[in-house]
């Protein structure tokens, strides 16, 4: 078997409101409770263990793979929500997406700061 990516825990301040952020911006089912985590579940199989954080919640950056449509879907659920989005990581060009490597992409922010991307091809163009 080849190593993939099975989970990975994301700390949060609140654990139901980061899932419910992440499974309704996403296009997600609902995060079940599985002991202490709320489990987001991605189409390929690698889920986000979203857990109470105990004390300061460090960034991370989280990147997510999508097709046109979702791009489009979890873009507009991101204006709905009046969220402020970037053209890149760094946050210098907001109201913006990029068109790198021929796909489209863009960053937002999750309640606890995380840095959260979507692109439509992966990094050096699929």
């Amino acid at each position: 078997m080849a190593v993939q990516l099975n989970h990975t825990i994301v700390a949060a301040r609140d654990r139901d409101a980061t899932a419910a952020f992440l499974t309704e911006i996403l296009g997600l089912e609902p995060a079940p409770v599985y002991g202490p985590f709320r489990v987001v579940s991605l189409g390929n199989g690698v889920s986000l263990d979203v857990a109470q954080a105990d004390g300061p919640v460090t960034a991370q950056h989280y990147a997510f793979l999508v097709s046109e449509e979702e791009f489009d879907r979890i873009w507009g659920r991101i204006k709905e929500r009046g969220l402020t989005y970037w053209a890149d990581p760094f946050h210098r060009r907001p109201g913006e997406i990029n068109t790198n490597d021929g796909g489209r992409g863009l960053y937002w922010s999750d309640p606890d700061g995380h840095n959260l991307e979507i692109i439509t091809v992966p990094y050096g163009g699929g």
